[in-house]
């Protein structure tokens, strides 16, 4: 028997074991999309206990301390930090299976030196060591020990990026720290929110947004700014990415309509969607960004929770029914207009994995490995089993050589150990394959593709 997560987890021969030890797990962490704070970094952040670095704003967790009937007072309400701490480590013995607890114990080891478990008998050990190790602990500490080379943020149009021009300014830290262009609330008309929204855009930009060439122009006068900060990646967020056609007159009435408060119908929001998809991929082709699509999630799917508690609190879901051929629609139509830009694809249903990794082989382009890529397992995909069925769907269908890596996609500073999971799990998956006799025992070959997939493949990608 393996001794618990000890310096072989997840890797099962010797093969598995030099691909991860050797060449995957001292090459430099790029994040390249994540929810950090950029304000934490800034003023380099310090936490007064493992519960605020571990519990707040994670959701992650919160869904299982509910699954566990902890009382929400608990998650999200007035209990003390404490108090919270052991219901989690209450909640954690239980997970097995779950990647919380590979994660939450990987976090434990790297950061505060702790090979236990934590459970709820432990919990008061566990809560003194890491508040104890959190006194030298800081933001910035812990991205550097982490061995960090460079992460992008998630950013409204209208955000000012104060806090990443402080961060490029500061020449005491040598992490790039770079905005990512998320315009979710500029393109969802649907929303109760969006005539307000798009007042606050037309007051960021200068340019008042009453018509759709006027969003165009306000558009592109933000993502210029996101440009000249750095910005090199955008992201949506979408249930499934649209295509419904329609004339420049059919948006503009559309877009108008929604300004005077009217009602639109579902075809017009599609319609709208579309035609701001479509400009938007275009200017990131311009530029030479590469555009993340994130789709296939049912949002707030609690009615009494989100009206308690508001968005990103944990009851989110899988939507099944992802259209692929207006995906394939959407790319063809800005692949026709030489205007398809670097794109990365992410769908929450893990059943739309071989669908995805089809459909990429129909846009690649000569000179650029890669250009269209299927994004590392989300969300919930995230876990072992995840990962393992998403590259090896690429692997059969693509070529995984070429794949950009792992994410975090997370809020806390404690996460960049999920790189340390994925390259584990890439690892093991790769040597397997060698051991088997699929693939040469070729250390050269097998060095070059594990340092790609593990960092230089995404530093090349994006141009970082």
């Amino acid at each position: 028997m393996k001794n618990f997560m000890d310096k072989d987890f997840l890797l099962s021969n010797e093969i598995s074991k030099k691909l991860y030890h050797d060449y995957s797990s001292t090459m430099p962490i790029i994040d390249y999309h994540c929810h950090i704070n950029p304000q934490e970094i800034a003023e380099d952040k310090k936490f007064e206990n493992i519960t605020q670095v571990w519990l707040g704003g994670d959701h992650y967790k919160w869904r299982q301390m509910r699954s566990n009937g902890v009382e929400e007072k608990y998650i999200t309400g007035d209990a003390t930090d404490r108090e919270k701490f052991q219901k989690w480590a209450e909640t954690l013995e239980k997970a097995i299976g779950n990647p919380l607890y590979h994660w939450s114990h990987l976090e434990l080891q790297r950061y505060f030196g702790y090979y236990g478990a934590l459970n709820g008998e432990t919990a008061e050990e566990v809560w003194n060591i890491c508040n104890e190790k959190l006194k030298t602990m800081s933001a910035r500490s812990i991205m550097k020990d982490s061995n960090v080379e460079l992460i992008c943020t998630t950013d409204d149009p209208i955000d000012d990026l104060k806090w990443h021009i402080a961060i490029k300014e500061d020449e005491t830290f040598d992490i790039k720290v770079l905005p990512t262009w998320r315009p979710d609330k500029a393109i969802a008309i649907e929303k109760v929110d969006f005539v307000d929204y798009i007042a606050k855009l037309s007051e960021v930009s200068g340019i008042e947004v009453n018509s759709f060439d006027t969003w165009k122009q306000a558009i592109t006068n933000r993502i210029e700014f996101f440009n000249e900060v750095g910005c090199k990646v955008s992201d949506h967020g979408l249930l499934y990415i649209p295509y419904v056609e329609a004339d420049e007159a059919t948006v503009d009435a559309i877009l108008k309509k929604r300004l005077a408060g009217e009602t639109l119908t579902e075809t017009e929001e599609l319609q709208f969607k579309t035609a701001c998809m479509l400009y938007c991929g275009a200017e990131y082709s311009r530029l030479g960004w590469a555009m993340q699509l994130h789709f296939g999630v049912t949002r707030d799917n609690n009615t009494k929770m989100f009206n308690k508690l508001g968005v990103d609190t944990g009851f989110d879901g899988i939507y099944n029914r992802v259209s692929i051929d207006q995906l394939a629609s959407y790319l063809d139509a800005l692949n026709k207009e030489d205007k398809l830009p670097k794109t990365i694809l992410y769908s929450l249903n893990p059943v739309d994995n071989a669908a995805i990794g089809t459909l990429i082989g129909c846009f690649q382009e000569a000179g650029v490995c890669g250009k269209i890529q299927q994004g590392s397992a989300w969300w919930f995909n995230d876990h072992k089993t995840g990962m393992i069925e998403q590259m090896t769907s690429l692997g059969n269908l693509g070529l995984l050589g070429n794949f950009i890596g792992m994410l975090t996609d997370s809020r806390s500073f404690l996460s960049y150990t999920r790189h340390e999971y994925f390259r584990r799990i890439m690892c093991e998956l790769i040597g397997g394959w060698v051991a088997n006799g699929e693939y040469p025992n070729d250390d050269k070959v097998l060095e070059r593709m594990i340092k790609n997939i593990s960092h230089d493949n995404a530093l090349n990608y994006f141009g970082f």
